[in-house]
C-alpha cells in the first residue's frame, strides 16, 4: 500500500470547524487510525498520524490568512511542520506568489500534496528537515509548534535566526507547554472548536504572535 492509498483509505474530505473554505483528507476518530498507522509504521517507520488532524493553531493561521490575504499576497511563504496543510493551502488561496509546506514525516508531506490538490492550489510538499537552511521565505507560518521539550530546543533557535534575517515568523499556539515567554508580539486571538479526543476541552483559544529575533 502506498502513502496515497494509506491516507485514502484511513480519512474522509471534510473541513475544519474554522476553515469551512478549505477541503481535507480527515480522520472521524483517533483510535482507528492510530492503530491502523501503527501497522503501517512497522513495515514502513514512519510518524504517528498528527497529519489527519486540522490542529488549533493552523486552523488560525489559516482563518488569519483568509480574513486577510494581504499578510501573504505576492509573498515567498512556508507553512512549517505543516501537518495537513491548512496553513499553507490558505497562504496560497491567499494569493502567496509561493508555497513551501516541510513535514519529516513523508506521510504528511503525501497529505499536503492531496489536500492541496482537492483545494485547487500549487503547495511544494517538502518532506525534510528544513531547520537549519538558509532565509529563502518572507513569511513563515508555524502552528502548535511548542507542545514538546525537544521539538521546542530543535526549531526555535533556527526560527529565531529566520526573524532576525528579516522574515516574518506568525506563531501560532493553543497554550501548550513550551511556548516561549518572551520574544513574542501578539497579533490576533481565534477561539477554535476542538475535540475532545484530542484536547482536555471542547475550544482552544489561539493566539498568533509573530517572533521576534
Amino acid at each position: 500500500m502506498t502513502a496515497r492509498d494509506f491516507i485514502r483509505a484511513q480519512t474522509t474530505v471534510a473541513a475544519a470547524p474554522l476553515v469551512p473554505e478549505i477541503a481535507l483528507h480527515l480522520a472521524t476518530e483517533i483510535t482507528p487510525i492510530w492503530q491502523a498507522t501503527e501497522a503501517f509504521l512497522a513495515a514502513h517507520g514512519v510518524e504517528p498520524p498528527f497529519w489527519a488532524f486540522a490542529w488549533p493553531g493552523g486552523q488560525a493561521l489559516a482563518r488569519a490568512l483568509l480574513d486577510a490575504p494581504e499578510t501573504v499576497r505576492g509573498l515567498r511563504v512556508l507553512d512549517f511542520a505543516a501537518g495537513c496543510g491548512i496553513a499553507a493551502i490558505a497562504a496560497a488561496m491567499a494569493g502567496a506568489a509561493r508555497v513551501e509546506a516541510a513535514e519529516i514525516d513523508p506521510i504528511a508531506a503525501e497529505a499536503v500534496r492531496l489536500n492541496a490538490a482537492l483545494n485547487g492550489v500549487a503547495v511544494e510538499s517538502l518532506a525534510q528537515d528544513v531547520v537549519g537552511q538558509p532565509a529563502r521565505w518572507d513569511v513563515i507560518l508555524a502552528g502548535d509548534v511548542c507542545y514538546e521539550a525537544p521539538m521546542t530546543a530543535h526549531i526555535l533557535p533556527w526560527l529565531r535566526a529566520m526573524a532576525a534575517a528579516g522574515v516574518r515568523v506568525l506563531l501560532a499556539d493553543p497554550g501548550r507547554a513550551y511556548l516561549p515567554r518572551e520574544g513574542l508580539a501578539p497579533l490576533s486571538r481565534h477561539a477554535v472548536p476542538t475535540s475532545l479526543e484530542l484536547e482536555d476541552r471542547t475550544l482552544r483559544e489561539v493566539t498568533i504572535a509573530r517572533l521576534l529575533p
